[in-house]
C-alpha cells in the first residue's frame, strides 16, 4: 500500500494488539479497585493476632498445646460482650458468633453475584465496576467506627457488605478485561483478576503484621482500608472507555466503540477488522437470541461450556486451597516455627502466591491455558498426596514436619500457576456476548458457594479423619484435570466465534462458519432481550 503523492509505502496496520498505556492504566483502575477487595477482604479478618495474657485461644497441634495467642478481633468481642453483660462469653459461644463474621464475606459474594446481570445489563461494566464502590466505602466507615462504638454487630454487617462487592467484581472484572483486550492479550489481562486478588491477600498479611497494623489499637484503621482502593477507582476508572464489545452489541453505538478500540489499541492497529469480529459476534447473538440464567441451562448449543464452567469454578475451590491456608499456621508450628514467627512464614508464602500468579500471566499467551490447567492440578493433587503421608507419620519422623512445608509451598505455586489464575481467562472466552452475562453469573454463584462449603465443611472433616481429609482433595484434583484434559480445548489466539465452533460438534449442535461480510453492511443494534437476568 502506497501513498499516492510521494510513491511512499504508508504503514501496513497491526492485526494484534499491544499493551497500550490506557489499556493498562484502564486495567490497573478497574482491578486494583474490584478485585482487591476480595483478597485483602477474605485474609485480613484471620491474620491479625498478638501474644500476651487475657482470653486465651489454645491450638492443639500433634498432641500438645501452644499459646497463649488470641486474635485481636476475638478479644474485641468478648470485651464488648463482657460490657453488655458483665461477664464473657463461653467459648462455644464465641467461636459460633466469630464462625459468622468469617462466613457473612462469601454468603454476601453469593449475592452479589446473582445481581451481576441485572448491574452489567442496565449500567456496563464500567458503570456496574463504579456503583460496586459503594459496597466497599459503607463498610470501610463501619468497620473503622465499630470499636468507638463498640459495636462487633457493626463488622458482621460489614462483612456482608463488602463481601457483596467481592461477588459482583469478582463476576464483572473479567468480563470486562476479556472485552478490552485484543485476542493475543486476552489470556495476560484475564489472569489479572486473581493478580489483584493475591495482591490484595498478601497487602492484608503485610499490613496485619503485629508491628503494623495488627494489634489492639490499629485494627480499625486496618479495617478501613478496604475505603481507600474504592475511591482511587471512584477518581481513576470515569476517564477511561467502556467495553466496546457492549457498546457496539448491547448499545449499537459503532462509533463510540471505534473511538475506544482506538484508545485501547494505538493509531497503528487494524480497528475495523475488530470491529468485523464484532459485528459477527452479534449476528451469532442474534441467530441464538439473548439466554438469561434459567433457559441457559436448557439452551443444547451452550451445554458443555456451561459444564466447563461450573467445573472450572467449583475445581477452583473444593482443590483443597482454602484448606491448606486454614491448615498451614498448624503446620509451619508442628515443624517448629515459633507462633509468634509464624505470621512472617505466611506472608512469605504471599509473596511466593503473588510472584508465581505473575509467572502464570506471563506463561498464559505462551503456552496456553491448558498445560497450566493440567499442570497446576497436577502439582496440587501430588502437594496433598505427600502432604497426607507427612502429616500421619510426622509423630514417628519429625523430621516429616519440614516435608509439610514444603508441601504447602508446592501447592501455593501449583495452585498460582493454574487452578487460581487461568478459569477467569476461560470463563470469559468459551461464551459469547449473548450468554455471558448469565454464565458469569451462574459461574460466581458457582464459586461463592463452593468457597462457603469448604470454609463450613473442612474444620469438621478435619477433626473427623484428620490428614486423611487431603485425599479428598488428591481425588478432587485428579477428576478436575482429567475433564480439562477431555472436554476443553485450547483457546489462545481464537476468537469467540471459533471457539464456539470447537464446543459445537461435542453439544451436538450445528455452528454456522464466519461469513465473508463486506465492511459496508449498515450495521443493525441487536434487538433488547424479553428475557429476565434470571
Amino acid at each position: 500500500m502506497e501513498n499516492k503523492g510521494t510513491g511512499t509505502p504508508l504503514p501496513t496496520p497491526h492485526k494484534k494488539g499491544h499493551l497500550q498505556s490506557t489499556l493498562v492504566l484502564t486495567t490497573l483502575s478497574a482491578s486494583f479497585g474490584s478485585v482487591f477487595q476480595y483478597g485483602y477482604n477474605i485474609a485480613v479478618i484471620n491474620t491479625p493476632h498478638k501474644v500476651g495474657t487475657g482470653q486465651v485461644l489454645w491450638v492443639e497441634v500433634s498432641g500438645s498445646m501452644w499459646g497463649p495467642v488470641f486474635q485481636v478481633f476475638k478479644s474485641f468481642y468478648n470485651d464488648t460482650y463482657f460490657e453488655r453483660h458483665g461477664r464473657f462469653m463461653d467459648e462455644n459461644s464465641l467461636l459460633l458468633l466469630w464462625s459468622c463474621t468469617v462466613s457473612m464475606f462469601p454468603l454476601g459474594g453469593v449475592f452479589g453475584s446473582l445481581i451481576v446481570g441485572f448491574m452489567v445489563n442496565k449500567w456496563g461494566r464500567k458503570g456496574t465496576l463504579l456503583i460496586n464502590n459503594i459496597f466497599a466505602i459503607i463498610p470501610a466507615i463501619l468497620m473503622g467506627v465499630s470499636k468507638v462504638a463498640r459495636a462487633f454487630e457493626l463488622i458482621i454487617l460489614s462483612r456482608v457488605l463488602v463481601g457483596i462487592c467481592a461477588g459482583i467484581s469478582y463476576s464483572v472484572l473479567p468480563m470486562y478485561l476479556g472485552e478490552l483486550a485484543p485476542k493475543n492479550l486476552r489470556g495476560t489481562l484475564g489472569t489479572m483478576t486473581e493478580v489483584f486478588v493475591i495482591i490484595g491477600v498478601l497487602l492484608a498479611q503485610i499490613f496485619s503484621l503485629q508491628s503494623i497494623l495488627g494489634n489492639a489499637t490499629g485494627w480499625p484503621i486496618l479495617l478501613a482500608l478496604t475505603g481507600v482502593p474504592a475511591l482511587i477507582q471512584l477518581l481513576s476508572l470515569p476517564f477511561f472507555p467502556e467495553s466496546p464489545r457492549y457498546t457496539l452489541i448491547e448499545k449499537g453505538d459503532e462509533e463510540t466503540a471505534r473511538q475506544a478500540l482506538r484508545r485501547l489499541r494505538g493509531c497503528n492497529y487494524d480497528v475495523e477488522a475488530e470491529m468485523e469480529e464484532m459485528r459477527e459476534e452479534e449476528r451469532k447473538e442474534r441467530e441464538e437470541g439473548r439466554l438469561s440464567v434459567l433457559n441457559l441451562f436448557t439452551f443444547r448449543p451452550l451445554r458443555w461450556q456451561l459444564i466447563s464452567i461450573i467445573v472450572l469454578m467449583a475445581g477452583q475451590q473444593l482443590s483443597g486451597i482454602n484448606a491448606v491456608n486454614y491448615y498451614a499456621d498448624i503446620i509451619y508450628t508442628s515443624a517448629g516455627v515459633d507462633p509468634t514467627q509464624s505470621q512472617y512464614v505466611i506472608v512469605g508464602s504471599g509473596v511466593i502466591n503473588l510472584v508465581m500468579t505473575v509467572v502464570s500471566a506471563v506463561l498464559v499467551e505462551r503456552l496456553g491455558r491448558r498445560i497450566l490447567l493440567l499442570s497446576g492440578y497436577g502439582i496440587c493433587g501430588s502437594a496433598c498426596l505427600v502432604l497426607t503421608v507427612a502429616l500421619l507419620l510426622q509423630s514417628t519422623v519429625p523430621e516429616l514436619s519440614y516435608l509439610g512445608i514444603i508441601c504447602v509451598f508446592a501447592y501455593i505455586v501449583g495452585h498460582s500457576i493454574g487452578p487460581s489464575p487461568v478459569p477467569s481467562v476461560v470463563r470469559t472466552e468459551i461464551v459469547l456476548q449473548s450468554s455471558r452475562t448469565a454464565a458469569l453469573t451462574v459461574d460466581g454463584a458457582v464459586h461463592w458457594l463452593t468457597n462457603f462449603i469448604v470454609g463450613l465443611a473442612f474444620p469438621s472433616i478435619q477433626v473427623a479423619i484428620g490428614a486423611y481429609s487431603f485425599l479428598i482433595f488428591t481425588v478432587l484434583c485428579i477428576l478436575t484435570a482429567a475433564y480439562i484434559y477431555v472436554v476443553i480445548p485450547e483457546t489462545k489466539g481464537k476468537t469467540f466465534v471459533e471457539i464456539n465452533c470447537a464446543f459445537a460438534k461435542r453439544n451436538g449442535v450445528e455452528f454456522p462458519e464466519e461469513k465473508d461480510v463486506t465492511m459496508a453492511e449498515p450495521h443493525t443494534p441487536s434487538l433488547p432481550s424479553k428475557q429476565t437476568s434470571f
